[in-house]
């Protein structure tokens, strides 16, 4: 199974507000984000994480030289012994809800999907890795965790805080965001062992998980098959599969290429009974749309109107099809020539490209359970692309890891 171990990070001074400098991850993060924290922080972790092609003809030189000179002048600091970082996020749920994600920090022993060690949980989208490659040449560090999730029962338990943590803030969302790290020998051994009992599963950062591979092979091909190296192993967080400790979004579809009631009518023919009366755009803005949908085991096609309605699969029409929505909206799709599938989270953004005629219609999903993702992972399979949301999102700041 694959080795989970500490490592000795480095992090921000002490003395620097953890609000101001750390930053959601990168790929979500539009140029207005990235102005927004660059004007908060000269500090903040984009100047390196998101360089801007102004910045230099390289700017992933440019990366690499900040990364540096702020270790150079004490703005990073690295730890003087390795530990792991326990790292909790609470907030309030989709139902209003206090929540919570409580996982450790440290660094996983890569291996290939088809050994077994580490699973991919969904498939995923052609999308150029040479960003996060170039970054991670450059600067030889892991900037942000790879979401995983352990198979091993007992994990929080295990890495439950006690005591002041050693750092503490709120982001703009509202999100709580605490750390404390992990330094004395037997309980670093003790969470060692566990996440190395079980396979963990990909969560969220596939394609860093893939690239970090891609890094790996380049270091070990010039180095030689015996050098023992810390690209040998990625920053993790690992947290355990457990529907305490996880809140599942969907990633909803914008349809291009056909209105709603084109859309509809193409469901209908293809699996789909609408239900229901329709529902206005107070109540698509409203979340009363995702109350219906859950009622009546249905997806919602939004209209040009900011309206929706609903349609349930019928039982018959999906043999052999996972029993996602992803899944059956997908199947249901596949060969419309007119129609084009793009992917877009929260409800408001899907109700706000359509009104504003970014998008001829959208679909609604209802979120993969909790269950589902165990019984994918303990199945070996995969979910389609762009079926799961994980919220809230790790800050990239926290730790990094020099690899």
């Amino acid at each position: 199974m694959p080795p989970f171990q500490p490592f000795a990070g480095i992090r921000y001074r002490a003395d620097l507000d953890p609000a101001a400098v750390t930053a959601p991850p990168y790929d979500v993060i539009d140029d207005e984000d990235r102005a927004a924290l660059v004007a908060r922080s000269d500090r903040n972790a984009v100047h390196f994480d998101l360089p801007l092609e102004s910045d230099g003809v390289d700017r992933y030189v440019h990366a690499a030289e900040v990364f540096a000179g702020w270790q150079a002048d004490g703005t990073l600091v690295t730890d003087p012994e390795p530990s792991y970082t326990v790292y909790r996020m609470t907030f309030v749920d989709d139902h209003g809800r206090p929540a919570r994600t409580l996982g450790v920090i440290g660094a996983l022993e890569l291996s290939r999907p088809d050994e077994g060690q580490i699973l991919p949980h969904e498939h995923t989208t052609k999308k150029a890795k040479t960003d996060r490659l170039d970054l991670m040449r450059a600067t030889c560090a892991n900037l942000s965790p790879v979401w995983m999730l352990s198979l091993a029962a007992g994990l929080t338990a295990l890495i439950e805080p006690s005591g002041a943590p050693d750092a503490e803030w709120t982001d703009d969302d509202g999100v709580g965001h605490a750390v404390w790290r992990i330094t004395d020998p037997d309980r670093l051994a003790a969470v060692s062992e566990l996440v190395g009992s079980q396979p963990v599963v990909v969560a969220d950062g596939h394609h860093r998980y893939e690239t970090s591979l891609t890094h790996r092979d380049e270091r070990r091909a010039a180095a030689g098959p015996d050098a023992e190296l810390a690209s040998d192993a990625f920053m993790c967080l690992v947290v355990e599969l457990s529907e305490d400790e996880l809140h599942v979004r969907p990633i909803h579809r914008l349809v291009d290429g056909v209105d709603a009631d084109a859309l509809v009518a193409i469901l209908a023919e293809r699996g789909f009974t609408p239900v229901g009366d329709p529902l206005d755009g107070d109540a698509v803005a409203g979340g009363r749309v995702l109350s219906a949908m859950a009622e009546t085991g249905a997806v919602a096609v939004v209209d040009a109107q900011g309206g929706a309605r609903l349609l349930r699969p019928r039982p018959d029409a999906f043999a052999g099809v996972a029993d996602l929505d992803s899944a059956r909206v997908g199947h249901a799709l596949d060969g419309v020539g007119a129609v084009a599938v793009r992917f877009q989270h929260g409800v408001d953004h899907v109700q706000a490209a359509i009104t504003k005629g970014d998008a001829g219609a959208g679909i609604l999903l209802r979120p993969a359970t909790v269950a589902q993702i165990e019984a994918n992972a303990h199945a070996g399979e995969r979910m389609p692309a762009k079926t799961t949301f994980f919220h809230p999102k790790p800050r990239t700041g926290v730790v990094f890891r020099a690899c």
